[in-house]
């Protein structure tokens, strides 16, 4: 029974840093938003393609926050366009890092979204 790959990420936060992510995540990654079940908290499901790749949740302050002894380092995207992505960021004012993927040619760009996670754009050679 072997995994087929990741289906999504789960960011839980407030309603007003829950909307900013939102935002960022379709004005800046290119996400888009799309269709959610009627759950009985407030979300938002992100979509890349038909694929809701990010779900955003409402933290409720019933449920508590895991105090964990590892770290959420980044989620990442496979992209293309690296120039468009660039210049978005620039004309945002995102801070943004580039990096190759050694033997692959595989390019990066790493920055923060506005809760502190680590986004990573993918593109291929």
């Amino acid at each position: 029974m072997p995994v087929s790959g990741l289906d999504h990420i789960n960011l839980r936060a407030p309603r007003a840093l829950m909307d900013a992510l939102r935002d960022f995540y379709c004005d800046v990654v290119g996400l888009r938003l799309g269709s959610r079940p009627p759950f009985s908290s407030h979300g938002y499901w992100l979509y890349a393609g038909d694929q809701a790749v990010v779900h955003l949740s409402e933290a409720l302050s019933d449920v508590p926050i895991t105090k964990s002894p590892t770290v959420y380092d980044h989620a990442a995207f496979s992209c293309s366009d690296r120039a468009a992505f660039e210049a978005l960021l620039r004309d945002r004012g995102i801070e943004y890092r580039v990096a190759e993927v050694p033997l692959t040619n595989q390019v990066q760009l790493f920055f923060r979204d506005p809760a502190g996670h680590g986004v990573e754009l993918n593109f291929r050679a």
